[in-house]
């Protein structure tokens, strides 16, 4: 072996040392970092698993130990607490509505919005910095507000207590944030791909079909996510338009099951878990949208 070539081998390791040295001094300085993320992570995370356990725990369990206690046998699971809560009148049914409300609420919301954006994005009309201005400023009313105007008008107009008023007033509280964020995202988008698209004739119904929405999956797909949490979670709204209506969703039958005396606590759980099933599947059905979407232009290329 030649003298070059060992001098050669010696700084190849000199510099592979180094590089270990570096990624060791890298991954030292973002130790906080990651601690901090498990600690915020283990905050969420400790009381929701113990929240799903008591789930599956008998009354009498859940007043003499701790959840934790039921991760040792004897394990003592039981399913009691989900069929006392499917047994009470009118809980099954609220499941139901609150399904008839939510999807159909989240997709007329974000039909309206990403139309909308995209008008404000790439339309050329009388007044459309005026009224996109107008839109982004309604954001700043508090719904409390509206509650008692929005009510008089649905009695008005004979749509109070019904699902269509639930639709109608989320619709209107959710669509200038949702304008907002869908018109910035669509007005990101590479300006050649539609001007092409416009010389080779295509109207705007065409690119916004075959160009606007394909190219803005991501940032609807995230979007989606939260209208559908936001509906679904919902109480002030439902109970404002309900009332005493039989339509009422599972948020509103969920505030009966415990009276003033703290007597159905034993009921929460099981509702607490039922309630979360649906937007949990949601979430983890469009995650990978929700990744793409929250992280979309922060890049440039």
């Amino acid at each position: 072996m030649s003298a070059e070539q060992v001098t050669t081998r010696r700084e190849s390791a000199v510099g592979a040392g180094v590089s270990t040295l570096d990624r060791l001094g890298y991954r030292l300085q973002r130790l906080p970092l990651h601690l901090v993320i498990i600690i915020f992570c283990a905050i969420w995370l400790v009381p929701t698993v113990g929240m799903i356990i008591n789930s599956f725990r008998g009354v009498s369990d859940m007043g003499n130990s701790g959840w934790w206690t039921t991760l040792f046998p004897p394990h003592g699971f039981t399913l009691e607490s989900y069929q006392q809560v499917l047994n009470i009148e009118g809980v099954t049914p609220s499941i139901l509505y609150s399904v008839l409300i939510t999807i159909p609420a989240t997709v007329i919301q974000l039909a309206i919005a990403t139309m909308g954006a995209y008008a404000f994005a790439w339309m050329n009309f009388p007044g459309r910095n005026l009224f996109f201005i107008v839109i982004v400023g309604l954001m700043v009313v508090p719904i409390q507000m509206t509650l008692i105007p929005v009510l008089q008008f649905f009695q008005l107009i004979h749509l109070n207590g019904t699902i269509m008023a639930v639709w109608l007033a989320h619709s209107g509280y959710g669509l200038p944030f949702e304008v907002f964020l869908l018109r910035n995202y669509l007005g990101g988008l590479p300006r050649e791909i539609f001007e092409s698209a416009e010389v080779d004739g295509a109207g705007h119904s065409v690119r916004f079909l075959r160009i606007a929405v394909p190219m803005t999956i991501p940032a609807i797909a995230s979007l989606t996510i939260f209208v559908f949490l936001g509906i679904w979670n919902d109480l002030l709204v439902a109970l404002t338009f309900l009332g005493t209506s039989p339509y009422r969703p599972f948020t509103v039958v969920i505030t009966g099951l415990v009276t003033s005396l703290g007597g159905g606590w034993q009921f929460l759980t099981a509702a607490a878990v039922l309630q979360m099933a649906l937007p949990l599947a949601v979430f983890i059905f469009l995650q990978r949208y929700f990744v793409r979407g929250i992280t979309s232009g922060s890049v440039k290329g």
